[in-house]
């Protein structure tokens, strides 16, 4: 993930705003997550955090060991939070990749059930509109030729179809006034 990626630096205020953390934290964190949103090395944290720092939106605190190195923990500061939220709710960018979405997603707390459900919404538009393009190309612009072309067709519209089955019944649910806690499971 290049560190010049500005929905990675705003994950990471996003991060932040829930805890100080230090670099390898965040690393730790990400490394759980490494499939939906992808594991950036240290080369892509420590610029990152230093890019939010120059700009006055984390401040650090160097923790002090006598034993073991000292440690550099962030923390988010009002002028971070401020531009947090202004980015976590815009729209995501049309033809936004999933991995933005899902940094979005892990950040739902900063929404409203309303904005959360606008979010949502946008998602299945853009999905709708990659599923119509993908069986707009398979048909006209390049009909699969050979096995690979035909697997990856069917890959990209099962994805398509579950996640907009998904976002379908999440939804639902949220217009439903359920409970964020009765949600959690949900598809499990």
């Amino acid at each position: 993930m290049p560190t010049g990626n500005s929905n990675f630096r705003h994950f990471i205020l996003g991060l932040l705003s829930r805890q100080p953390m230090s670099g390898y934290d965040i690393k730790q964190y990400l490394e759980c997550l490494g499939w939906l949103v992808g594991n950036p090395s240290f080369g892509a944290i420590y610029p990152a955090l230093h890019a939010l720092l120059e700009d006055g939106l984390v401040t650090l605190e160097i923790v002090a060991y006598e034993t073991k190195p000292p440690r550099k923990i962030y923390s988010i500061t009002a002028a971070g939070e401020r531009v947090l939220d202004e980015w976590i709710h815009q729209p995501l960018l049309s033809g936004a990749s999933s991995r933005a979405f899902v940094m979005r997603l892990l950040l739902a707390s900063h929404l409203s059930q309303e904005g959360l459900v606008a979010h949502l919404q946008q998602r299945y538009q853009q999905v709708v509109e990659q599923q119509t393009a993908l069986k707009r190309a398979n048909g006209e612009t390049c009909p699969p030729t050979d096995i690979g072309q035909r697997l990856a067709y069917d890959y990209g519209m099962t994805v398509a179809s579950t996640e907009l089955a998904w976002l379908e019944d999440l939804i639902a649910a949220l217009e439903t006034q359920y409970a964020p806690k009765e949600l959690v499971g949900k598809g499990n």
